[in-house]
């Protein structure tokens, strides 16, 4: 499997983006795709998760009412919208991809098997 993103860029604060992630090869084998980012010298942390079987939908608290995951019929492309951008939300957005959803949660390494190369959201104040 492989994750391509795309959809980064520059933007101010208050600003919107729109991410992409398209997942290629046995994509079809995932059960939940999600988002993280990482930010200059702070660890990868977890952004938003979608599970295909029954389209729930998971989010960081920082995430909550700002961004939406949501995914296309294709089961192998997600959007992450993301409005009212702040400062804070600069770094290096990636796209992760499971076999398995049968985790109480997913903001965390495990339920992900594979990973994209990330795309780049600055946003200045």
């Amino acid at each position: 499997v492989v994750l391509v993103e795309s959809g980064g860029g520059v933007a101010q604060a208050g600003d919107s983006l729109r991410l992409s992630c398209v997942g290629t090869g046995d994509i079809f084998s995932s059960r939940v795709m999600g988002w993280f980012r990482q930010a200059p010298g702070k660890e990868r942390e977890f952004v938003a998760a979608i599970t295909w079987s029954n389209g729930n939908t998971y989010y960081s608290d920082s995430a909550k009412g700002r961004f939406t995951i949501s995914g296309e019929n294709d089961r192998k492309t997600i959007h992450l919208q993301m409005n009212n951008l702040k400062s804070e939300d600069t770094g290096v957005y990636l796209c992760a991809a499971g076999r398995y959803a049968y985790y109480r949660r997913y903001d965390g390494d495990e339920p992900y098997d594979w990973w994209g190369q990330g795309t780049q959201v600055n946003v200045s104040s």
